[in-house]
């Protein structure tokens, strides 16, 4: 989630308004594309980093009929082209930050929005496919934005049963594995932290079991960090929490974000921890 490449500047205004994006269809940089903040810090086979297969590979047939879900996949692959627009400041309850961020990649060159969005698309399939109401906060990989507000706004809207924001962290190359952020309360988010303790905890266990990817070896405790600097948290009334899935500037974690089979894999592990937590 953290670094940053820039462009020449267009006009334009954050694409994903929200009916747009409630279509069934970024923390280091992340945070619906916020900068994170300190620390910024061999190619897998679909089963490569231990763990067990999860249940919906399985054929999980449990429901979750009439659950609504909001998927935010982190920063767009237009933002790079719009600095102007994606550095406007906007407010996050407790200060303000840049509307969003152009997020991170490997040393290979796979980006951080690209990562996002086809786990997000593969998640919500999943998901939908047990009888969910599934939104993303943007329509696709080429646009821009929206703001980290904007995102959070989506499921407050739709008084989303929970929320997850989709990342990949830019620590440095010696960190790797993988953490949950939660939110503080900053006071209008109180009602919501609770609830965003036990879905992190759920999406943690879940992941953690169905990837075999390790906790981070760098930041949160248990995989678990909690922070009241990212608009995506501060802003939503309901409950919420970022992914970390691993760290782009470690090889071995670039490796298994890298491979399509492996993605597949974390959207079913992140799956079986939204049943865990809706069912």
């Amino acid at each position: 989630m953290r670094i940053h490449r820039g462009g020449p500047a267009v006009a334009g205004i954050a694409l994903c308004l929200g009916a747009l994006v409630a279509c069934n269809g970024s923390s280091g940089t992340s945070g619906g594309g916020e900068a994170a903040g300190p620390p910024t810090a061999g190619a897998a086979s679909p089963g490569a980093g231990g763990g067990k297969s999860p249940a919906s590979a399985q054929g999980d047939a449990r429901s979750l009929d009439g659950k609504v879900i909001v998927i935010d996949p982190g920063h767009n692959g237009g933002n790079a082209d719009h600095p102007s627009e994606i550095n406007r400041q906007v407010k996050i309850g407790n200060g303000s930050k840049a509307c969003d961020t152009t997020g991170t990649e490997t040393r290979a060159g796979y980006t951080e929005h690209a990562f996002t969005w086809d786990v997000s698309k593969r998640l919500a399939g999943i998901l939908r496919s047990r009888g969910a109401k599934v939104s993303l906060t943007r329509k696709d990989d080429k646009s821009v934005g929206p703001c980290v507000t904007e995102r959070a706004a989506l499921g407050n809207r739709l008084k989303a049963d929970a929320a997850l924001s989709i990342h990949a962290d830019g620590a440095s190359a010696s960190g790797h594995g993988f953490h949950i952020i939660e939110p503080l309360s900053i006071g209008r988010n109180s009602e919501m932290v609770s609830g965003s303790a036990e879905l992190g905890e759920a999406l943690r266990n879940a992941y953690h079991e169905g990837t075999g990817i390790p906790y981070s070896n760098y930041l949160g405790k248990k995989a678990i960090d909690r922070r009241d600097d990212l608009g995506g948290l501060n802003m939503s009334t309901v409950p919420k929490v970022f992914i970390e899935c691993g760290n782009m500037q470690n090889k071995g974690d670039a490796d298994k974000l890298s491979s399509a089979s492996f993605r597949q894999r974390i959207a079913e592990s992140l799956a079986e921890g939204f049943q865990t937590y809706l069912g």
